[in-house]
């Protein structure tokens, strides 16, 4: 489907649905797709006070950057996929992801990505905060600090939403850390639901948010009765054991009983979204992962991330392709290219996409060079990550790997100049201070961080 046949079908949606909206009036069915809503986001979208937001589309296993940012044509290590054109001259991306391509002026591609972490565990809890693992210093998450700065305490919806976080690999990398479990992302469609991907695309059921209703034989006022009752225990119990982790379970708590009185628990039912559109993003759990991503942020979740696991029919785990590597990319290329370039056309047909940054990335590149096995190895030497969206100049390459894709020829980016880059898109301040597990205070990006001023607004 083309992006300019997706915009002119959801400007349509949009005037039938508010047609629908009024002859339901008051309904239940009418408060379930939140008509009042409608006029509160685009209100919301077009104010310049409006919060950025993010959403990250984290690719597990590491996905190959000469096969998709930084293709090698003619050379050696190339392999068999072709470069195409996008509309910012010398930008190109490759052939499986034409969709992708025509949104080339949103995006920006960073070349020159290098790190010394090559195990899957170390580089993702790298990536997704900032430092190596070990040490007394238990990190938090991105997403966790991005909640932590940009959320509200008292909002309905979590800070931080992690879809389809396939977190066994390193699990502290996808959590609050010192922050603590009030700071924890809500986390959908993870963990088993992560496997069961293997046995069959059941992607509704993988989305969904369990135990948002009460147990059916519960009234409301006997849950009420129930939570007063542990309201005063936990009073008691806190009184006498003072400190973080008493605070922490009362907080959770009072953060679940708050979602399943709200009405903004309609952003997990993706059943009112239009089919086309739903098409668009693709039936399966990643390209609905993404049309839920943007359902969060337009009611003000502030981080969401898509985690891409694999396809069901695959026989590699995630982007971890160390064999098949051109076969496994050949089914999974086009599933990202169409969740991905819907997601960012949606946004921008909303007035979101100035406010809320896009980020790709995964924990490390993969080896240009190709195995026998047609796959390609862990590379954490010279790899690619791209931005778009809020915050972010698009339309431009930053770094250049060498002609055979083996070293950083130009630019060379660390992962603390990625972060810091990032959150100063955000509008947050890197040098802003959280107390440690360890009574020390640290700053939300490592203070050696170069940020690619280049890159941002």
């Amino acid at each position: 489907m083309m992006d300019n046949d997706i915009s002119s079908r959801w400007h349509r949606f949009l005037g039938s649905r508010r047609e629908w909206l009024r002859s339901i009036g008051g309904a239940a069915l009418g408060v379930s797709v939140s008509g009042w809503f409608d006029a509160l986001a685009a209100k919301a979208a077009t104010d310049k006070r409006r919060k950025r937001s993010c959403i990250l589309l984290w690719m597990s296993g590491g996905p190959s950057q000469t096969d998709t940012f930084d293709l090698k044509a003619g050379h050696a290590n190339g392999g068999p996929f072709k470069p195409i054109q996008t509309p910012v001259p010398g930008l190109e991306i490759c052939e499986h992801m034409p969709r992708l391509a025509k949104m080339g002026d949103h995006l920006t591609l960073i070349r020159s990505m290098s790190t010394k972490e090559g195990d899957h565990s170390r580089a993702t809890y790298l990536l997704r905060t900032g430092y190596t693992p070990g040490g007394p210093v238990a990190y938090p998450a991105l997403g966790a600090l991005v909640g932590k700065s940009l959320g509200e305490e008292t909002a309905e919806l979590p800070n931080c939403v992690s879809i389809g976080a396939m977190t066994f690999l390193s699990p502290a990398a996808f959590g609050p850390g010192f922050l603590g479990p009030r700071h924890a992302p809500l986390v959908v469609g993870g963990g088993r639901a992560v496997f069961q991907q293997a046995q069959g695309n059941n992607y509704e059921q993988q989305l969904k948010v369990p135990n948002l209703t009460l147990a059916k034989d519960v009234e409301r006022a006997q849950a009420d009765a129930r939570l007063s009752l542990l309201s005063d225990m936990e009073q008691g119990f806190g009184e006498s054991h003072p400190g973080h982790a008493p605070q922490s379970h009362v907080s959770a708590y009072r953060q679940a009983d708050r979602l399943m009185r709200s009405s903004a628990t309609a952003a997990f039912e993706l059943g009112g979204e239009p089919d086309y559109l739903r098409d668009a993003y693709g039936r399966n759990t990643f390209g609905q992962g993404c049309m839920l991503a943007r359902r969060l942020i337009e009611r003000g979740v502030p981080f969401v991330e898509v985690s891409f696991n694999g396809l069901p029919e695959s026989n590699v785990f995630g982007w971890d392709t160390h064999q098949n590597n051109f076969d496994a990319l050949k089914k999974m290329l086009p599933v990202l290219d169409a969740a991905w370039a819907t997601l960012l056309e949606d946004l921008k047909n909303r007035g979101l996409l100035d406010s809320t940054m896009v980020v790709w990335m995964g924990e490390f590149g993969r080896t240009p060079k190709i195995n026998s096995n047609q796959g390609r190895d862990h590379f954490p030497t010279a790899w690619s990550t791209v931005l778009a969206g809020g915050g972010i100049t698009g339309g431009q390459v930053v770094g250049r790997s060498s002609e055979d894709g083996m070293t950083v020829a130009d630019r060379p980016v660390s992962v603390p100049d990625l972060l810091g880059t990032m959150v100063l898109s955000l509008g947050l301040d890197p040098m802003e201070q959280n107390m440690s597990n360890v009574g020390r205070p640290i700053r939300l990006i490592d203070p050696n961080a170069k940020p690619l001023r280049e890159c941002l607004v």
